[in-house]
């Protein structure tokens, strides 16, 4: 296997994305990496998606007439690419099969800076990570990437978890006050960024959760905040050295009231599994 002049390796999740909003907003940035494909994540919410994403399998096209077993060892040669080291399988993650761990036995530097709390330091994500820091904020993506350091004498690994893209879909400059409100939802986030607001996620009495027309707002501000992170991508792609391989997708999706469903989780519908894919190094 070759290990020298390996590429750092930056895997952007956009927390709750769907692919249609991705679509929707058009971002300009972002095409730079290639065309997004329409894929599938593995779970239906933040933490369990993104152990997926750590133990290697990232979001998949859900081909037919195709062995599980031999779509995993296909997938899994794209890390040839995406490391720039020849021999990479599923058998090269192995016993451990854990991203972290198999990077920094070829000599990466680790590093984690996650958005959502049920993704915190404490959780067992934060395995073989050098750093893994929850960002003071839930919706900076910008202050990650002010944070982040390649060193010369060795290949770093970034997981950014960006939380924009995440109900309450509020941008860092947008006042806490302005938040939109979901009856039954919000008081599950109220502690998202409690330090800076109080507590107080939102102003306002509680609205009825199934109103379309307010979910139909819910998700053009889900494909603004898309909008925004093209923007935060242009700077990303300034900060990272011309060996970077770099993947953006999503954990999950996110349904704004198709079949009854407002958001994620203990939900069964296409529309919480899709998720945009793309990746590459800079053109």
């Amino acid at each position: 296997m070759r290990t020298g002049g390996l590429n750092n390796f930056v895997l952007v999740v956009l927390d709750s994305c769907r692919f249609d909003s991705w679509m929707a907003a058009r971002p300009r940035h972002l095409a730079r990496l290639g065309e997004v494909e329409r894929r599938w994540s593995y779970a239906s919410w933040t933490s369990p998606a993104h152990y997926n994403l750590l133990t290697g399998l990232l979001p998949h096209t859900s081909p037919t007439q195709v062995y599980a077993s031999d779509y995993y060892k296909r997938d899994f040669v794209r890390y040839c690419d995406r490391l720039g080291s020849d021999g990479i399988s599923f058998e090269s993650l192995l016993p451990q099969l854990y991203l972290p761990t198999f990077l920094k036995r070829l000599g990466y530097r680790t590093h984690a800076m996650v958005s959502l709390p049920v993704l915190n330091p404490a959780t067992i994500l934060n395995r073989d990570f050098d750093s893994f820091e929850l960002m003071p904020r839930h919706n900076d993506m910008e202050a990650m990437v002010e944070r982040m350091r390649f060193a010369d004498e060795a290949p770093s690994f970034y997981l950014l978890n960006a939380g924009e893209t995440h109900y309450p879909y509020a941008l860092p400059d947008e006042d806490p006050g302005e938040w939109p409100t979901i009856s039954g939802v919000h008081g599950v986030f109220r502690h998202l960024d409690a330090d800076r607001v109080g507590g107080r996620l939102a102003s306002g009495e509680p609205q009825q959760i199934f109103d379309q027309n307010k979910l139909d707002r819910l998700r053009a501000r889900q494909v603004e905040a898309v909008r925004y992170l093209d923007r935060v991508f242009e700077r990303l792609f300034d900060v990272v050295p011309e060996n970077t391989w770099i993947t953006v997708t999503a954990d999950h999706g996110e349904l704004f009231g198709e079949g009854g469903y407002f958001g994620h989780g203990p939900v069964h519908h296409d529309k919480v599994y899709e998720v945009p894919f793309v990746e590459g190094k800079l053109r």
